[in-house]
């Protein structure tokens, strides 16, 4: 009986032990850092500032792979499947938690397929149209769209992306009847933006801080309750006349559910000291993003109310996969 008693105490120790042993070793090899989204976009901008960051932090290289397609949903099914180890990580958007209004039989559960690291930054977006658009406000956009329907189209990320809700929602809101045109990334409808093909899109800060000074786009508001400090002349939404329109995207690190505490508790904690340094935070400000680290268990609950709110702008802009 001693002796059955001294191997379940072992057991025991052993159990609690070697989850701690191995978060201590890790990262032991490089880390792959997920972006589900093509290369170019917002996403991706802010995932390369982080996996350098961290590569330099914890002498390990964060490797970032691009697996875009389908809104997200192709690379982030990919990391819902991969191996809880601390060697395969997500960075996400705003569209993570849209994706299940959109879709239909996800092969993931947008919360319960993933543990949340921590949420990494914030952003409007900006309403952009083409210089050779007759309008210079918001209002003349509406009526222009509005005298002409289905001749003022807006670009997308994709189906289901942040940029077809952002424009869904000025729809809903305005009666505007803009064409949604959806494309496999944001380059590609930057691209075609800037050259006319497409009037208008809602579209990242970087891309307006790359692209008006050149006059190359006009921007005509951000769709935040307040002004971005990168655009402090472009108005809001709200104050150009369209009164209840509040809307930003996010970004937030997660990594397969069933990862050790131990190993997600320190990378919490290196986002969050990263994030706040006056390096990081510069670099995120050029981006045109604001750094935003919180708990695992606030970006938890976050998603689960974001995912709820989301579903009420789907359901209320009449928002569906063309």
């Amino acid at each position: 009986m001693k002796t059955r008693g001294f191997a379940l105490l072992l057991g025991a120790l052993l159990a609690t032990s070697l989850p701690a042993a191995f978060a201590q070793g890790w990262p032991a090899k490089p880390v792959r850092l997920i972006v589900p989204f093509a290369p170019g976009g917002f996403t991706d901008v802010v995932a390369r500032i982080l996996g350098q960051k961290l590569s330099m932090a914890l002498g390990q290289q964060f490797i970032v792979e691009n697996k875009a397609g389908a809104g997200s949903t192709i690379g982030t099914d990919f990391v819902a499947k991969a191996a809880p180890d601390g060697y395969t990580l997500l960075i996400v958007s705003s569209t993570h938690v849209i994706s299940p209004w959109i879709y239909k039989n996800l092969p993931y559960d947008p919360i319960k397929s993933f543990t949340a690291v921590s949420k990494l930054v914030d952003s409007a977006y900006v309403l952009l149209v083409n210089p050779k658009v007759p309008a210079h406000n918001v209002q003349e956009f509406i009526a222009l769209a509005k005298a002409a329907p289905e001749t003022i189209h807006y670009a997308s990320s994709g189906n289901g992306s942040a940029q077809h809700l952002m424009g869904g929602l000025f729809v809903s809101l305005t009666g505007a009847p803009l064409q949604h045109v959806p494309y496999r990334g944001s380059s590609g409808a930057m691209t075609d933006l800037i050259g006319g093909v497409v009037e208008s899109s809602f579209a990242g800060v970087p891309n307006a801080l790359a692209q008006v000074p050149l006059g190359r786009l006009k921007a005509l508001a951000v769709t935040t309750a307040k002004r971005v400090p990168q655009l402090p002349d472009v108005p809001t939404l709200q104050e150009a006349g369209v009164p209840g329109y509040d809307a930003s995207v996010w970004l937030a690190l997660l990594a397969p559910a069933g990862t050790p505490h131990e190993i997600v508790t320190r990378l919490n904690a290196e986002v969050g000291r990263l994030m706040n340094t006056p390096e990081t935070r510069k670099a995120l400000f050029d981006a045109g993003v604001e750094p935003a680290p919180s708990s695992p268990e606030a970006m938890s609950e976050y998603m689960t109310q974001e995912m709820a709110r989301w579903g009420r702008v789907v359901k209320e802009a009449g928002i569906k996969l063309e």
